[in-house]
């Protein structure tokens, strides 16, 4: 599991282009950024060095221009530098960095391996394959070495739309400026290693961001059980799932919780209201949000349910079985509803509403969630949160313990808890809550244990 800064943007490869331009246009020359970001990779590469001699690797364009910028600095600061290079351009930034460069430049094909090699060939915006010859270089002089990638390893798409054959990897990955989106998600996510950001002082769009620790009050001194969230969960088919979503939402906060159904009776705390008759329940004005899914099954009566919440005029958060019995015609019948809605899926569940969408994870669930005028939690282990107004958060550090049957009814739940007390920042919390108690959890864990640490999760936002 790779930890990011929190609160961090995250770019597109055309998002960052257009931020280093409107840099340049305020007057920051194209050599002081890349003096900042080769100041940056050096700091990082001091920081584990321990006298160990490097390797560093520079491309053509701007990423070898980081490169000999730190290999500048390495040097001065008393570090053994070899520096190994692909041809140049002829002029611009990156050619009067490599001009700054006073000691020896080798061939790629001439390079040793060193314990430490620093991967500077290319970074943002590649569009195919590594050359297959750079590609086996980089994999010889990479396999024993520890890596720093200078924003990204070498051939790893910056969009994380798709995944090229040769592409590198890395133990330590400097993002320049924001993080990009193959940081966070797509198939090349596992090459990057330990992800640092290093801030290049430009301004940057705030549409995408890493995940943040939320801050939670506690309930006023005059709360009580209606002000902190009447919920209702709609069971079904599998009492036991359902019984999980509803046990998360007490300990995630939520002040009265009732499960309906014909089981609705057996097991879970005492502390956890029962009702045979949905109906009455959702016919109460007091009502909070209701939850749908988890353990609802997939017959007339599901259907039923289903048909119920979405008529009902009470914040909505819609898992599991609920989300595929709604399938393509979803997101019309979610759009069309008056009270916001919260949908829950994993990828299958994502696919089977939303069909086969262009782009990484982030712009899928970003045009799904205006498509359903909806808040889309799409899971995995980079959960994004995309909200309809067009805004975006990536959570990574939820631990893949979690792959686990009965964590996305433990999410769901947390979810309804928190929508009375987090407004608009209910998704994020719960996110941010489930993926906490599961660290706090520790290795190997069933569903039920997560409920458990959430009290603790909570604490520790204060």
């Amino acid at each position: 599991m790779t930890l990011f800064p929190a609160d961090a943007p995250i770019l597109r490869a055309a998002e960052m282009r257009a931020a280093e331009s409107a840099a340049f246009e305020s007057g920051v020359s194209q050599e002081a950024l890349m003096e900042r970001a080769g100041t940056a990779v050096a700091q990082q590469v001091q920081r584990i060095a321990f006298g160990r001699p490097i390797l560093i690797l520079a491309g053509p364009g701007n990423n070898g221009g980081d490169a000999f910028v730190a290999a500048r600095l390495l040097r001065q600061w008393g570090n053994d530098i070899t520096v190994a290079a692909l041809p140049g351009n002829a002029d611009g930034a990156a050619a009067r960095m490599r001009t700054a460069w006073t000691g020896a430049v080798q061939s790629l094909d001439a390079a040793e391996p060193r314990p430490i090699l620093v991967d500077g060939l290319f970074g943002t915006g590649v569009t195919r394959p590594l050359d297959p010859g750079v590609a086996d270089r980089l994999a010889a002089l990479s396999s024993h070495a520890f890596v720093v990638a200078i924003d990204l390893p070498s051939g790893v798409d910056t969009d994380a739309e798709r995944s090229f054959a040769g592409a590198g990897r890395a133990d330590l990955t400097v993002a320049l400026g924001a993080l990009k989106s193959a940081h966070v998600t797509g198939p090349d996510a596992g090459r990057m290693g330990h992800v640092v950001l290093a801030d290049l002082a430009i301004a940057l769009p705030a549409t995408t961001r890493t995940i943040l620790r939320p801050t939670i009050a506690a309930p006023a001194r005059d709360a009580h059980k209606y002000s902190r969230g009447l919920i209702a969960v709609l069971g079904g088919a599998m009492p036991g799932a359902a019984r999980l979503a509803a046990r998360a939402a007490l300990s995630a906060g939520a002040g009265y919780v009732v499960l309906t159904g014909d089981e609705a009776g057996q097991g879970g705390p005492d502390a956890l209201v029962r009702r045979t008759d949905p109906q009455v329940l959702l016919d109460d004005d007091r009502l909070a949000a209701i939850l749908v899914g988890p353990g609802l099954g997939r017959d007339d009566n599901a259907r039923t349910l289903l048909d119920m919440a979405l008529a009902g005029t009470s914040p909505l958060v819609i898992d599991g079985d609920a989300l595929s019995l709604l399938g393509q015609a979803g997101p019309e019948r979610i759009a069309a509803r008056t009270a916001p809605t919260w949908l829950t899926p994993h990828e299958g569940e994502f696919a089977r509403m939303f069909g086969d969408r262009h782009g990484n994870k982030i712009d899928r669930t970003r045009e799904a969630a205006l498509q359903a005028r909806a808040t889309i939690v799409h899971k995995g282990p980079d959960t994004v949160i995309a909200c309809p107004q067009g805004t975006a958060i990536v959570s990574t550090h939820g631990p893949s313990w979690l792959s686990t049957a009965g964590t996305g009814d433990v999410l769901a739940g947390t979810l309804a808890a928190r929508l009375r007390p987090g407004g608009t920042g209910a998704a994020e919390q719960a996110v941010w809550l489930h993926g906490r108690a599961a660290r706090l959890a520790g290795p190997a864990f069933v569903a039920d244990a997560l409920i458990d640490h959430l009290g603790q999760a909570i604490a520790e936002c204060r």
